[in-house]
């Protein structure tokens, strides 16, 4: 009995991105029952029945549904569309932040809450908003994610004084008497964010359905939201608690959630990491919270724990060989441990105990130093058979990354060891990167083609709402690795290729989620998310054009999740 097609796309050039056959390309791609069914016009047109939907790409690029590995997906909800919007299209200056703090409504709870100042492009945060709203609580997150600042009012509700004691691996900036400034970086924030009401479900439920609609909007399918659990406060603005995971369960059970999300659990911010924590995290019976509800794996699943093995270079927090910024500081790892040999044992720990339980480890490390650690603690702890026997095949990674050498890479090749960067953060953020690193490290920094050419699992994500999630930026940053007030150089020795950065957007990032056999690619018998662009895939010469592509269709498991109206 001859079998039809659900839908079937005519005048395409379909990129199947299939790992087998890399330029494999198609002129049309049938789907049915959520699954590629074919690929070519001859075999296409033999699917089309008499219900099957037939869209006409008019030429445009088909590729696989995008998988962003690295989208706070709760905290850019928030951002977009649950906290008073300060990035740079609002605010303009600290004059115009302060303006729209002061008449910003407070919530029901009484607080306001704001998010996306930046201070690469305002200058120094220090005090901004201290003295803004008298008796009304105000906290204002950043755009990295690792700092906020609070008035006083918001500090004196979480009794921060001249006498709080500083936080192991965080920073209370403070005024030449001792006095805090209201500028709390890394560790520090969960002083204020603990004490903040929790975000209603009534808020955040709808904040996640529109986000969630716009990203298919942007043909994103998939995404990992790194840092969900108990340990929220330490994380951008809290709002990634243990209520927020459990919501994305309902989402699912109501067959509401459309993304594919896999969860990284929070036991320690960004501050003071610590075994013991971990072992409870890991005990708590948190990674059990979607089994035996109905849920599909493939739409919501626990991968594994985010750690903090460091902070960031801006606010010196980051690990590095070799000294780096103002201070001419080596930074540390924001591990519990009273000396660099103990904080290293103890990541060994925290990493063995993840390991050990069978799941999958997320590792911050912005400096060298600190990657180089974690590298070979993952080497460490994979080789060792533990309590468990030998996980090697969690697919461990390191999440952004910085490296002295190549050494490193060739490491995490040999031990399967992924690498999951953000090159819309180094283009946003990289003349104040720059400054910080100095010139030679900062032409280093995310080595992309080194990565590939050392066979490094790679991929490459937005980090939203720290950038934009959309992918099309990300894309052509990876390619021209230029800055705000710098062009790419065209000799730049870590560029890649447009479609080198398609596939660490799809079929690479699968790797991550150990689902490469199941999506990131377009053939048959693999899932039908793809997204139809209205314009051909450009040459790297022209990967601006991209930006200029709209996404006419995405579909998700084979359902039209957005169809634009053109």
């Amino acid at each position: 009995m001859q079998e039809f097609a659900d839908l079937v796309i005519v005048n395409a050039s379909v990129h199947t991105m299939d790992p087998a056959e890399p330029d494999r390309m198609a002129h049309a791609i049938a789907v049915k029952d959520g699954r590629v069914m074919a690929l070519g016009t001859e075999e296409t047109e033999r699917a089309i029945g008499p219900v099957t939907l037939v869209v006409d790409a008019a030429g445009g690029a088909v590729i696989p549904g995008i998988n962003d590995a690295h989208l706070h997906f709760v905290s850019a909800a928030m951002a977009a569309f649950g906290y008073v919007r300060l990035d740079s299209s609002v605010a303009a200056d600290w004059a115009a932040v302060v303006d729209v703090v002061n008449n910003a409504p407070a919530g029901e709870d009484g607080w306001v809450r704001a998010h996306g100042w930046d201070e690469a492009l305002l200058g120094p945060a220090t005090g901004q908003l201290l003295d803004c709203r008298p008796g009304t609580p105000v906290v204002a997150f950043d755009s990295t994610g690792h700092q906020l600042l609070a008035n006083r009012e918001a500090l004196r509700r979480a009794g921060i004084s001249a006498s709080t004691a500083d936080i192991d691996g965080g920073k209370l900036v403070r005024a030449a008497d001792g006095s805090p400034t209201g500028l709390l970086q890394d560790g520090a924030m969960q002083l204020v964010s603990r004490m903040m009401p929790p975000v209603p479900e009534a808020t955040l439920r709808p904040a996640l359905l529109q986000l969630q609609e716009q990203l298919h909007s942007l043909g994103i399918t998939s995404l990992t939201d790194p840092g969900l659990g108990p340990a929220s406060a330490g994380l951008m603005d809290g709002a990634g608690s243990t209520a927020a995971l459990e919501l994305l369960g309902d989402l699912a059970v109501a067959d509401e959630l459309t993304l594919r999300i896999n969860v990284l659990m929070l036991f320690a911010g960004t501050g003071g990491a610590n075994a013991n924590a971990i072992d409870e995290g890991l005990k708590s019976g948190l990674a059990e919270t979607y089994l035996n509800r109905g849920i599909d794996p493939a739409q919501l699943r626990i991968a594994g724990v985010k750690v903090f093995a460091d902070g960031i270079p801006r606010s010196g927090t980051a690990w590095m060989s070799e000294p780096y910024g103002k201070a001419c500081t080596h930074g540390r790892l924001v591990i519990q441990g009273a000396d660099d040999a103990q904080r290293v044992a103890e990541l060994n720990k925290i990493l063995g105990l993840i390991n050990d339980a069978g799941m999958q480890a997320g590792v911050h490390a912005t400096g060298d130093a600190a990657t180089t650690a974690a590298v070979e603690a993952i080497v460490a702890v994979s080789d060792s058979p533990g309590e468990g026997g030998s996980k090697a095949g969690n697919r461990h990674y390191i999440i952004h990354g910085a490296f002295s050498d190549t050494e490193t890479l060739a490491t995490m090749s040999s031990h399967d060891i992924g690498y999951s960067t953000n090159p819309l953060i180094r283009e946003e953020a990289g003349d104040m990167m720059r400054q910080v690193l100095g010139e030679d490290r900062f032409s280093r920094h995310q080595p992309l083609r080194s990565a590939l050419d050392a066979g490094v699992h790679f991929n490459l994500a937005s980090d939203a709402p720290v950038t934009s999630p959309d992918w099309r930026r990300t894309v052509a940053a990876a390619v021209r690795r230029a800055t705000r007030s710098t062009p790419g150089n065209s000799g730049d020795p870590e560029r890649i290729t447009g479609r080198q950065a398609l596939a660490a957007m799809t079929i690479d990032a699968a790797w991550q989620d150990h689902a490469e056999h199941f999506k990131g690619a377009l053939i048959p018998g693999m899932a039908a998310d793809l997204c139809l662009l209205s314009n051909p895939w450009p040459d790297d010469g022209e990967i601006e054009k991209l930006l200029d592509a709209e996404v006419r269709l995405t579909l998700s498991g084979g359902r039209v999740v957005h169809q634009s109206n053109t």
